[in-house]
This record gives structure tokens, C-alpha cells and sequence, in this order.
């Protein structure tokens, strides 16, 4: 159910930079984060892979070796999380820090993002579908689907490859997700267009909001993350009395700024029974369809 009528979010068009220090990175952060809640939204959006950033902190002999980079940056996950944990605490805002791997105990990694609360909460999502360079990089595939219950609503989460898979963003929504939030990190325009595109028919099909962050700008120091490219998007169903064009907001192309909007959280649960079409009800109505909502898992984040 529907615990708010409005939500105000903030996506960020983020920059892949080579701060020379972690002090450096965490003051970049803590600036980020300050702008994007003076735009007054309620839960700030960083994108894929942005932890690997924090590589650069440590020469071009960390930075400049993949294994290196996914060793360090998996060690900093406890202490990055509790950095993004002291800024939502500080500014009241919910925030989903950018992913990084993350190494399970039989040494392998995984792609995962945390969501965290105000009050410290922390829920994981892992990314489930690898593409073909993370596969490369030796990234698993990662474990449970989860759906969020926050103050704010119930949140899904999908990373970058996996939401163009539409049965991972199906199963969000059937077990509640009213918001599913969309972390990127694209080399290519082409790439980028390819999660645009997702996100906006993950939007149509399940009559709810995506938020699409990514990274952007060049980082020629590392061999994860050397090009980027995107732009940040807030997407709804195209219907005459939420988007005619299914679009709240989205940023020009890589230019680094927050871009933020106001989500009708009540009008995209009115949508499913009384908007112009009802693609979420409808969905049972194609061959072979199921239900999936036993796919994922409630996770409460208080």
C-alpha cells in the first residue's frame, strides 16, 4: 500500500573524478549529498560502479590494475557505507550509494548497492544479470531480489544491466516496489540509451517511477570506469494526468548536476484501475505469464 501521496527524489548525474586523498573523496561526497538535499528531495540516487572512485586515492598502482582496484574498493565498503550512513543521519534524507564489489567469503565479487535510512538502516541489493565486461572482471552474479519497505514507500532496486530484463523489475512490483531505482554506469551514449530506454518501459509495464542515475566523464586512470556517459531521468507511464511524454525530469547529457522531481505516488497506484490503460493488471493477460512476487524478498528498512 501506498504510505505517501508525493515524493520528491534526486538523481544524480554523477562525475567519475581521481581525488587524490580520502579525504578528498569523502568531501566531494559530503558536497554532493548537501546539494541534493537542497533540492529538497527526500532520497538522493548515486550510480553504478561510483565506488570505484575511491581506487584512485591510491596511485596509479591500485588504480591502474583492475584486481587491485576491486580488492581495495571491496575492503572500503564497511567505512563507505557508515560515511553515506552519517550524511542521510545529517541531512535527513534517504540515499542509495553508488555501488562497488563487494567480495563474498569464497573470495569472489559481486556488484551491489546499498540503500540507506536516516536512521542507519542499510539494505543490499546485488546485481543479478553481469554484463559482458563484468564477467570479464570476474563479478558473480549476485543473490535474493529484495523490495525495500522504508518510510518512504517501497523501493526496488536494479542495477544498470538488470533493469532490461523485465521479469527482475516485474517481481519488484508485484511484491510492492512503487519506485524502482535505476544506479548506471555506461561507456557509451549507446549504452546509456539502452538503460534509458529499460528504465522507461519498466515504468510503462508496472505503472510505477524509475530513477535513473549515472556516471559520466572520463576517468583514464582506471581500467573499470575509464569512459561514461548518461544523463540522469525520473520516469513515469506516459498518461495525460501524471507525463503525456512519461518524462518528470532528465538532465542534458553528461553534464554533472542533481536532477530532481515531485513523484504522484497516489495518482500511479490510481493508474492500475482507472488510468487511459492498465498495464500492471493487464500483465497476466500474456502467454505464459506468472506470478512472481514470491520472487523477492521484503526487506524492512526502518
Amino acid at each position: 500500500m501506498t504510505k505517501r501521496e508525493t515524493l520528491k527524489v534526486a538523481s544524480a548525474q554523477y562525475p567519475i573524478g581521481e581525488p587524490a586523498s580520502q579525504g578528498d573523496w569523502r568531501g566531494k561526497i559530503a558536497d554532493w549529498v548537501a546539494e541534493g538535499a537542497a533540492t529538497g528531495a527526500e532520497i538522493l540516487v548515486f550510480p553504478e560502479y561510483a565506488a570505484i572512485e575511491q581506487a584512485a586515492t591510491f596511485g596509479p598502482e591500485v588504480s591502474g590494475n583492475l584486481e587491485a582496484t576491486l580488492k581495495v574498493v571491496a575492503d572500503l565498503e564497511r567505512e563507505r557505507v557508515a560515511f553515506h550512513a552519517e550524511l542521510a543521519a545529517k541531512h535527513k534524507v534517504h540515499i542509495l550509494a553508488g555501488s562497488g564489489p563487494v567480495r563474498r567469503g569464497d573470495g569472489r565479487y559481486v556488484n551491489a548497492a546499498q540503500l540507506i535510512t536516516p536512521a542507519g538502516s542499510v539494505g543490499t541489493q546485488e546485481k543479478r544479470i553481469m554484463t559482458p565486461f563484468e564477467w570479464d572482471w570476474g563479478i558473480a552474479p549476485g543473490g535474493a531480489l529484495h523490495v525495500f519497505e522504508t518510510a518512504l514507500g517501497r523501493i526496488g532496486i536494479t542495477i544498470c544491466y538488470d533493469s532490461e530484463f523485465p521479469l527482475l523489475a516485474r517481481a519488484m512490483a508485484e511484491g510492492g516496489a512503487e519506485i524502482l531505482l535505476v544506479p548506471s554506469c555506461t561507456e557509451r551514449v549507446s549504452g546509456f540509451h539502452r538503460v534509458r530506454t529499460a528504465s522507461r518501459a519498466r515504468a510503462l509495464e508496472n505503472q510505477i517511477a524509475t530513477v535513473l542515475s549515472p556516471t559520466i566523464g572520463d576517468a583514464l586512470w582506471s581500467p573499470a570506469v575509464d569512459h561514461n556517459a548518461g544523463s540522469a531521468g525520473i520516469y513515469v507511464p506516459s498518461e495525460q494526468s501524471i507525463s503525456d511524454d512519461g518524462t518528470l525530469a532528465e538532465g542534458p547529457l553528461n553534464e554533472p548536476q542533481w536532477v530532481s522531481a515531485t513523484i504522484d505516488l497516489k495518482r500511479l497506484h490510481e493508474l492500475r484501475t482507472t488510468g487511459e490503460m492498465r498495464n500492471y493488471v493487464d500483465w497476466e493477460n500474456q502467454p505464459g505469464a506468472a506470478r512472481l512476487a514470491d520472487k523477492v524478498q521484503l526487506t524492512p528498512l526502518p
